[in-house]
């Protein structure tokens, strides 16, 4: 009897397949490591994750903190969200990039892009489907995938390629088989800006093998030296065969109150929007109203924030220039990606820069298997911060 009554309770707890398959989660790994050493009385500096470390703007503030004190915000959004959100939305991307975008059917907000990309998979593909999905990569495109039970088929990143797909390279079976692909410039980890003339390869192939575009444009306003990354959506044909995902997160210092957006596509957006009925119940509407102060209010700010991330790119790449380490200046991100400057597997020399320099880099291999051999770095820890890790970093090179 004490073993069949044990029998349910331990198959019960079992986690289910789909989440069996997942990888671990490459930042809670890295955060676990950094825990260990600040609770052994270490001073770590974490060039890991991209979490922006500069304030929010006191605009956009002041606006959520008026629309908390409304009770009328205090009320379920719904997924579609409220409409001046989606009107600021359009007009923002009409003034960036010359897009028309339709409020009512080309626009879903979403709780951060992220969980819009995760979700994407499972809105539009069926178990079985191809996604063609870059490597290396940021996670939930590849987890994403998993979790809808369709097979990832990886796009290697090379860098002889300038870190985009080599879309020739896949094979008509695999694109046969694709309902998605996904696609994300300026990139993470890579730092890569696409041109125009890619962006359309990748279109006229979604039209040849009828499969959805999905670009993930989370860093297209953190860009250097006066460029200014274009929106996949300014393809003429994009938003026949896409979407594009974007963020308030990276470009407002927002990271933490979960505000993106989808647009493009609309039946795309509608079968997003229909399983995220199912899923939760929109964003807290003061984060909405605070939105439309980032998005319609004064980019002065911005332009320092990236100034900001400017200068510490220069800082970072000529300190360790010095030190030995010859590093690419990227163009946009809040990343640098490079080569392992030693004969160590990228998991090998974060780990030992982790416990012999107190500094987080990112393995690139975290980022899927064409990663290996590169380190990302992030540039959102304050200056003084990143000097001291680039003095560490020199002392081990």
């Amino acid at each position: 009897m004490a073993e069949t009554a044990q029998t349910p309770s331990t198959r019960s707890s079992e986690p289910a397949e789909r989440v069996k398959q997942l990888p671990p989660y490459l930042f809670v790994e890295i955060d676990k490591a950094k825990r260990n050493l600040q609770a052994a009385g270490k001073d770590v500096i974490d060039l890991g994750v991209g979490d922006p470390d500069l304030p929010t703007p006191p605009h956009i503030l002041e606006r959520l903190k008026a629309a908390a004190d409304d009770p009328a915000n205090h009320r379920y959004s719904f997924t579609e969200g409220i409409r001046e959100l989606r009107e600021a939305i359009a007009r923002w991307y009409e003034r960036r990039f010359g897009v028309a975008l339709d409020p009512q059917t080309e626009i879903l907000p979403l709780l951060g892009s992220k969980e819009g990309i995760a979700h994407f998979p499972l809105a539009v593909a069926n178990p079985g489907d191809a996604v063609l999905v870059p490597d290396p990569c940021y996670p939930p495109y590849r987890s994403g995938t998993i979790l809808a039970g369709a097979e990832v088929v990886s796009m290697p990143l090379l860098e002889e390629n300038g870190f985009f797909p080599d879309l020739g390279a896949i094979s008509q079976k695999a694109a046969r088989r694709a309902k998605v692909m996904f696609l994300n410039y300026p990139n993470n980890p890579t730092a890569a800006v696409a041109t125009a003339e890619q962006f359309q390869e990748a279109v006229e192939l979604a039209k040849d093998f009828h499969f959805a575009i999905a670009h993930d444009a989370a860093y297209s306003e953190v860009a250097f030296d006066g460029s200014q990354p274009i929106s996949f959506l300014q393809l003429p044909e994009a938003k026949a065969v896409g979407v594009e995902f974007h963020s308030l997160s990276k470009t407002y210092n927002m990271t933490g109150w979960r505000i993106g957006w989808v647009c493009g596509n609309a039946a795309l957006v509608s079968a997003l929007g229909n399983l995220k009925s199912h899923l939760d119940s929109g964003i807290f509407q003061p984060i909405q109203w605070a939105g439309i102060a980032a998005l319609d209010g004064d980019q002065a700010l911005l332009r320092e924030t990236v100034a900001t991330y400017q200068q510490r790119r220069d800082l970072l790449i000529e300190g360790l220039a010095e030190a030995g380490w010859n590093v690419a200046k990227p163009a946009a991100s809040l990343y640098v990606w490079t080569r392992v400057p030693t004969k160590e597997s990228s998991m090998a020399f974060a780990a030992r820069v982790l416990e012999q320099a107190h500094v987080v880099l990112t393995p690139g291999v975290g980022f899927g298997p064409s990663g290996e051999g590169y380190i990302r770095m992030s540039l959102t820890v304050p200056t003084e911060r990143l000097q001291e890790a680039v003095n560490r970093l020199s002392k081990i090179l």
